[in-house]
């Protein structure tokens, strides 16, 4: 039980008092990550993040090849200047390395936590920040995807699926195995465009997670799909949402996936709508990597990744004509200016209108000045 008073993570919870140690520091930095996965899961951090951010900082520390109380801000610019370089690592992923280290150093040198003290008593010295304004990049922009992500144009997207449904017939043709999992994963990236869901969301779907809508009844048992493991705020569980089902295909692929084909896999008793055969559920690494051989051998280039099937759920609802706040609330995000970065619209969508719109003061203008005023 801890003390009261005594905040999670501090170093007198971490290090028993008047124990020599035999490998002080290694020993010491130890007990601090500790401490400070403790401090982040006292916040309600997901577990995920925690683990992330102590790999980094052990990341740091081997690559400066010194422990906190001896690190300086010129170490941590070598750092990230190095991963930038030569591992030629995105922008928002350096931040995310960087913020891993500031968090950690605003841990160890916080007074609430004892480990300024700790180290001056034991090494002679204590931990500093050294991750500043002025030594990292700061995040201005509200979106810093790559530029070259992008949506799928619609035939594009026919080719892509028309490809993942012939690589399945295919495999079966040859009588070969692995014709279910290929299946599995077509109807798969069928339903994450249908529903414009991310990667994860789509993966940890279970079959119980369809169902009516009493809005879009000619959908049958396919209408609505219940995510419940949304993108979360930091600290935050899964947000969860439900998405209305908007394409008249959707059902048919859903209704024969579930009948007739994943009965075939031998996953009674599981709940996950696309289980894997050496799993419960298939596994990220496979998706990506099965939508990565595909782009190949069609030769799309490399801005189409699975969110791309996501942001064309986007663009082609916008394009289609439906209002953009129910596309905002069936993708799940807070603010309308998040759905706009998704939005890729394609140049004949852009004529359309701008024809559209000029037609119109034409005609405006012919039927005379009464309509103009």
């Amino acid at each position: 039980m801890r003390p009261i008073g005594v905040a999670p993570g501090a170093a007198s919870l971490q290090l028993v008092g008047g124990v020599s140690l035999l490998r002080p520091e290694e020993q010491v930095f130890s007990a601090m990550l500790a401490g400070f996965a403790n401090q982040q899961l006292a916040r309600n951090l997901a577990r995920s993040t925690v683990e992330g951010r102590e790999h980094t900082v052990r990341a740091f520390s081997h690559y400066v090849n010194a422990f906190p109380w001896q690190w300086s801000p010129a170490m941590i610019d070598e750092w990230l200047g190095d991963l930038r370089s030569l591992r030629e690592l995105k922008r928002s992923t350096i931040r995310s390395y960087s913020e891993a280290v500031r968090s950690f150093c605003h841990f160890v040198t916080d007074p609430a936590y004892e480990w300024t003290a700790t180290c001056e008593e034991r090494f002679g010295t204590h931990p500093i920040q050294v991750v500043h304004e002025w030594n990292t990049a700061q995040h201005v922009q509200a979106s810093e995807a790559d530029a070259k992500e992008r949506a799928f144009t619609r035939k594009e997207l026919h080719e892509f699926f028309a490809y993942a449904d012939d690589q399945v017939a295919r495999i079966r043709a040859f009588g070969r195995k692995g014709w279910l999992p290929a299946l599995r994963d077509a109807t798969l990236f069928k339903t994450a465009y249908a529903f414009g869901l991310r990667r994860n969301e789509t993966r940890m779907l279970d079959a119980a997670d369809f169902a009516r809508n009493v809005a879009g009844a000619e959908f049958g048992e396919y209408g609505l799909c219940r995510v419940r493991f949304g993108k979360a705020k930091k600290g935050s569980p899964p947000k969860q949402r439900s998405v209305m089902t908007v394409w008249d295909w959707t059902p048919d692929i859903l209704d024969e996936w579930f009948g007739e084909i994943r009965p075939l896999l031998g996953a009674d008793g599981s709940p996950a709508a696309w289980p894997s055969e050496r799993g419960a559920r298939v596994g990220c690494q496979r998706l990506d990597s099965r939508f990565v051989a595909y782009r190949r051998e069609l030769g799309l280039d490399d801005g189409l990744d699975f969110h791309s099937l996501r942001r064309s759920y986007v663009t082609h609802l916008i394009e289609g004509g439906w209002d953009p706040r129910f596309v905002q609330e069936q993708v799940g995000h807070e603010h309308a200016s998040t759905t706009s970065i998704y939005t890729c619209v394609g140049s004949d969508f852009r004529e359309r209108t701008l024809r559209r719109h000029l037609d119109s003061v034409v005609a405006a203008a012919l039927a005379g000045p009464e309509v103009l005023s």
